[in-house]
């Protein structure tokens, strides 16, 4: 059998606060090992830790105690500056509520991450325009937000995602300010960016209904991983 690739690492990390002489645990010992290409659900109540997570393993925040390992590269003995390199040229971030520009075309929105990377213009193009086609909005490159619908914000937001060809795709609650129908839309739309270009991806989510649709799911409570093997049944039987 081969051996089992694993692109995230997360080993014995706790992630806690101060508040005055009280410390606040926000992680204790959370250990996660996530293969190359997974589809990994995560939920939990508010509070439970949920996004902490996904900022440690997505370069945004540092643990307290532990390492957290991306690829070949443990991302939590970086400096800032460091961090900030990676981060653009590894994560592509999507948000509950899109964080678009408002005065900037969908074309400009997701040209911004190639900015910060050595790229001719002619190439920050070509990447602009591939993205845009993956997520189906090549007649909408010249619309700024205020045009778009908010399925069409999204994918926006998922084509700024994919432009730097990330190792990671980070999601925090991506379907949260979407009706249903638009909701589903976005899902078969990360599933098949999940299929077509082998990304991994990180889902933070409260809707069963979009937890099913990731390989596994992982629970969080108070601070720590337990996995439901009820709701990885839902997720098999809905993508059978």
């Amino acid at each position: 059998m081969a051996e089992q690739h694993w692109i995230v690492r997360v080993q014995g990390v706790h992630r806690y606060f101060r508040r005055g002489s009280e410390r606040l645990d926000v992680l204790k010992d959370l250990t996660l090992n996530v293969p190359e290409g997974d589809f990994l659900g995560l939920m939990g109540p508010s509070g439970s830790g949920k996004t902490t997570l996904l900022n440690l393993i997505a370069g945004l925040d540092k643990p307290s105690e532990g390492q957290v390992w991306v690829g070949d590269e443990r991302i939590s003995s970086m400096t800032e500056s460091q961090l900030a390199r990676w981060r653009t040229r590894h994560v592509g971030f999507i948000f509950q509520f899109y964080h678009l520009m408002p005065v900037l075309t969908a074309y400009e929105n997701v040209e911004l991450p190639l900015l910060l990377l050595p790229l001719s213009a002619r190439q920050r193009r070509d990447q602009v325009l591939t993205a845009l086609d993956l997520v189906g909005l090549s007649d909408r490159i010249r619309h700024r937000p205020g045009q778009l619908s908010g399925g069409q914000q999204q994918r926006v937001g998922i084509a700024r995602a994919i432009v730097t060809d990330p190792t990671l795709i980070v999601a925090d609650e991506p379907t949260g300010d979407l009706d249903a129908r638009s909701a589903d839309e976005i899902l078969d739309l990360l599933d098949e960016l999940r299929r077509s270009l082998h990304k991994t991806i990180l889902l933070v989510t409260h809707d069963p209904r979009a937890a099913q649709r990731a390989d596994r799911v992982l629970h969080l409570e108070k601070g720590q991983l337990v996995e439901q093997p009820e709701v990885l049944h839902e997720a098999a039987g809905a993508r059978s």
